[in-house]
């Protein structure tokens, strides 16, 4: 069985970028606005403010007072020419008003790609398409399930499958998840811990764990422990540097992409 393994990848990208970043002469600047002190987006700043360090990016951490201070840093980051990306990290404790926030970012700096108008692709469906491709997951033949529609996975996953030609289902709230042991690949993300069960997988099957929760303050995924004990299956990500790590990765490649515009 293959450990999808976005770190060892992450690595080779990083050292890329590093050097990218060594021979610029205008230093990348990345913002990051958030108004949550919950510990999993807390972890996922941290890395990002590190990685950012590593490879010579400026990365600033904007902790917002309430919604309205949100869209006014968005607003005022936009007119900054000194930043380059801007994240809205999710998510917000206001949830719905999330698209109208995204929506706020300035298309060349959504370096998220989570905009309706934004000139990326999303970093986590991105990072995933990378994960696999890189592991030889045969996407082209293989019957995809898609478990949560959410901007940062589902939604865009989808889209980009779809465009691909490739046979993909997305299975969403009220689905009947039994019906996942049919499909080759699964990809899931709606940060329900222990969702994913052995029934619903089956024999060789891939899996991709991009949900992230916090029970106690240990962080927990989607499929599980039950599933991850199985050695019948063809691939699975590990519990902590699966996704996250390319994640972050292709962020910085679209801030250093955006620097240069």
């Amino acid at each position: 069985m293959k450990i999808l393994n976005g770190k060892e990848l992450a690595g080779f990208i990083k050292e890329r970028q590093a050097n990218q970043v060594k021979n610029m002469r205008k230093k990348p600047k990345l913002l990051i606005i958030r108004d949550s002190d919950n510990p999993v987006i807390t972890k996922y700043v941290n890395l990002k403010i590190k990685y950012g360090e590593d490879i010579g990016v400026t990365v600033e951490d904007y902790y917002a007072k309430n919604t309205e201070d949100l869209a006014n840093k968005i607003l005022s980051a936009n007119k900054d020419e000194s930043i380059h990306g801007i994240i809205l990290q999710l998510p917000i404790l206001e949830k719905d008003k999330t698209e109208e926030l995204t929506n706020l970012i300035a298309p060349k700096k959504d370096v998220d790609g989570l905009s309706s108008k934004g000139e990326y692709d999303s970093a986590t469906a991105t990072a995933i398409v990378w994960l696999l491709t890189g592991y030889d997951i045969d996407l082209k033949h293989s019957r995809i399930a898609l478990v949560g529609r959410g901007k940062l996975v589902g939604a865009p996953l989808f889209k980009m499958f779809t465009n691909s030609n490739y046979d993909v289902t997305l299975f969403h709230r009220g689905s009947d998840l039994t019906k996942l042991n049919q499909y080759d690949t699964i990809i899931t993300a709606t940060g329900v811990p222990g969702l994913i069960i052995d029934d619903y997988v089956k024999s060789g099957a891939s899996i991709v764990d991009a949900g992230t929760a916090s029970e106690k303050g240990i962080l927990k995924g989607d499929v599980a422990d039950e599933v991850r004990s199985r050695t019948d299956l063809t691939a699975i990500t590990p519990t902590i540097g699966g996704v996250g790590p390319l994640t972050i990765a292709c962020l910085f490649d679209h801030v250093i992409t955006a620097s240069t515009k």
